[in-house]
């Protein structure tokens, strides 16, 4: 079941003169939630590097095998930081396929992302979903909010998944931290990262999003590592996203056909 309030909200503004993360993000993955001045971003950063279509969706693929080994660990509790806009098959429908009675809490601190989660998040009858429009910034407050304590048991491992996010944080150490503090033993962190160190164009994409007012920092391999001080690595640890846990059938991309890390820690 689904937790997102349908009626009775404010108007939302969509701010469509100027670009949006999540929108930009839609337009190169092939989706229809967006306006001109993403669609101008979009083909800006994809002039500098057209082959950062094959990235993203490359990033949705391994989204998708870190939601079903997560499932297949045996949890049934997710936290998914940064969600965008809705597009299918999202974390719920991957986890609930297997564990139909996994809950998840949905996070984004815009209201454009809420507006479209509204009407296209739908979850199974066992299991429960929530939208929590909160800052991941502001962590306290987020992990606070009555309705994820009313979905989650923090008490029980969660699974904390960050994808494709943290490269608009600053401070991603401190943030990743101040998340995983109150989450209980056997809870585990996902992410996927951009980096400069695979695809050359990545410095000059990142030069582009931070121009267009939607600043972008890029990490390395050891400063990706360090995210996960105090966990354990599973399995093949911090690798571009093509070689993390490929799936039979996936096509075959090199590292540099991609520009993030992808890596799985588990709290002791």
């Amino acid at each position: 079941m689904s937790d997102i309030p349908q009626d009775g909200l404010a108007p939302i503004d969509l701010q469509t003169d100027r670009p949006h993360s999540a929108r930009v993000y839609d337009y190169i993955v092939g989706g229809k939630d967006n306006f001109a001045a993403d669609r101008e971003t979009a083909a800006a950063v994809l002039a500098d590097w057209p082959g950062l279509r094959t990235s993203m969706r490359a990033n949705r693929a391994c989204m998708h095998r870190m939601a079903r080994h997560l499932t297949e660990l045996g949890v049934r509790q997710f936290i998914d930081v940064g969600t965008g806009i809705p597009a299918s098959p999202n974390l719920h429908e991957v986890v609930q396929e297997t564990a139909p009675d996994a809950r998840i809490v949905y996070v984004d601190n815009d209201r454009i992302v809420l507006a479209h989660a509204r009407a296209l998040l739908a979850g199974t009858p066992e299991g429960r979903i929530v939208y929590i429009q909160a800052d991941m910034n502001s962590p306290e407050a987020l992990l606070g909010d009555p309705a994820l304590h009313d979905v989650l048991d923090l008490s029980q491992p969660v699974a904390l998944t960050v994808i494709a996010m943290l490269q608009f944080v600053e401070d991603a150490q401190g943030l990743v931290e101040a998340l995983l503090a109150p989450l209980s033993r056997g809870s585990h962190l996902a992410i996927t990262i951009p980096t400069g160190d695979l695809a050359p164009e990545s410095e000059r994409l990142a030069r582009e999003y931070t121009r267009r007012g939607i600043p972008m920092y890029l990490r390395g391999h050891a400063e990706v590592e360090r995210l996960f001080t105090g966990l354990e690595l599973l399995s093949p640890g911090v690798v571009p996203m093509p070689r993390w846990r490929p799936a039979p059938g996936d096509p075959p991309l090199a590292d540099t056909d991609t520009n993030m890390y992808a890596a799985i820690g588990r709290k002791p």
